[in-house]
C-alpha cells in the first residue's frame, strides 16, 4: 500500500515537471522568434531611412523641395509595408498578457521602426508624428491593434528621431534653399527637446537620449551659425549664396581631410602607423 501511493506520489511529481519544462520550452523558444523578428525589423528600418536620406541628397540639381518630399515619402511606402507585415506577424506570438512579458523583446525593433516611420513622415507633412497615427499603422485591416503601443517605445523613437534630423539639416546645407531648410529643422529639434524634457522624470531612458538630442541640436546650431556668419559678409542673391555656401562647406570637408589622407600614406609607405612624438 504504501509502495502504491509512493510511486503515484513520484509520478505526479514527474508529471508536473515535464509541464514546468514544456513552459519553459515553449518560452525560450518564443522568446527566441521574437528577439529574431525584432532583428530583422531593426534591420528593415535602418535601410528605410538610410533610403530617406540618399532620396532626398541624390539628385543636387533638384530645386523642388517638395517634389524631393513626396519622392522620399513614395519610396518609404513599400518598406514600410514590409515592416509592418513584420509586426502582423507578431500578433499571435503577443496575444494578451504575453506581449507586456516579451516587451523588452520587441522594444528595439519597435523603436527603430517608429524612428524610421517619423522621419518619413516629418519629411512629407513637415510635423511630428502623433501616438494614434504610429498605433494605426499597427493594426489590422478592421482596426484591431497587433499590441498596445507603449508610450516609452514611442517617446523613445522620436528621440532617436532628432539624431536623423541633425543629419537631415547638415546634409541640405548646400543646396538651394538648405540655410531656410536647416533653420527649420533647428526650431523643430529644439521644440522637441523642449517637449521631451517635461518627460524625464517619468521615463529613464528618455533623460539618458535627451543628452544625445542636446548634442544634435547644438551640431545643427553650430552649422548654421557658421553658414549665417560666412555668408552675412556677402551682399548676394539666394543663389549665388547658396553656391558659396556649398564651395565653402567642399573646401572645408577636403581640409578636415587632409589629415587622414597623410596618415593613410604613411601607413601604406612604412607598413604601420607611425606614433606621434
Amino acid at each position: 500500500m504504501t509502495s502504491s501511493s509512493s510511486l503515484d506520489s513520484r509520478s505526479s511529481v514527474l508529471r508536473a515537471f515535464e509541464s514546468f519544462r514544456d513552459d519553459l520550452d515553449d518560452h525560450n523558444d518564443r522568446r527566441e522568434r521574437l528577439i529574431k523578428s525584432s532583428r530583422d525589423i531593426t534591420n528593415l528600418s535602418k535601410k528605410l531611412i538610410f533610403l530617406l536620406h540618399r532620396t532626398v541628397t541624390e539628385d543636387p540639381a533638384e530645386f523642388d523641395d517638395h517634389a524631393l518630399r513626396q519622392r522620399a515619402a513614395a519610396r518609404a511606402k513599400g518598406k514600410l509595408c514590409e515592416i509592418q507585415s513584420l509586426f502582423a506577424a507578431l500578433r499571435e506570438e503577443l496575444v494578451g498578457d504575453r506581449f507586456w512579458r516579451y516587451q523588452r523583446n520587441v522594444s528595439p525593433g519597435l523603436q527603430e521602426y517608429i524612428e524610421a516611420l517619423s522621419f518619413a513622415h516629418y519629411l512629407e507633412h513637415r510635423t511630428l508624428i502623433s501616438y494614434d497615427q504610429v498605433q494605426s499603422t499597427l493594426t489590422d485591416p478592421g482596426g484591431l491593434p497587433y499590441f498596445p503601443l507603449p508610450l516609452e517605445d514611442y517617446l523613445l523613437g522620436l528621440a532617436d528621431l532628432t539624431g536623423e534630423l541633425m543629419r537631415f539639416a547638415i546634409a541640405a546645407i548646400p543646396r538651394h534653399g538648405g540655410r531656410q531648410k536647416a533653420s527649420d529643422v533647428c526650431g523643430f529639434v529644439r521644440a522637441c527637446k523642449a517637449d521631451f524634457e517635461r518627460l524625464t522624470p517619468y521615463f529613464k531612458e528618455l533623460r539618458k537620449k535627451q543628452s544625445v538630442t542636446a548634442q544634435s541640436l547644438e551640431k545643427i546650431e553650430d552649422a548654421a551659425y557658421a553658414v549665417a556668419v560666412r555668408t552675412s559678409e556677402f551682399d548676394l542673391p539666394p543663389e549665388l549664396l547658396d553656391d558659396l555656401v556649398a564651395q565653402t562647406l567642399a573646401r572645408a570637408a577636403d581640409q578636415s581631410n587632409f589629415g587622414d589622407v597623410s596618415r593613410r600614406k604613411q601607413v601604406r609607405e612604412y607598413g604601420h602607423e607611425i606614433e606621434d612624438g
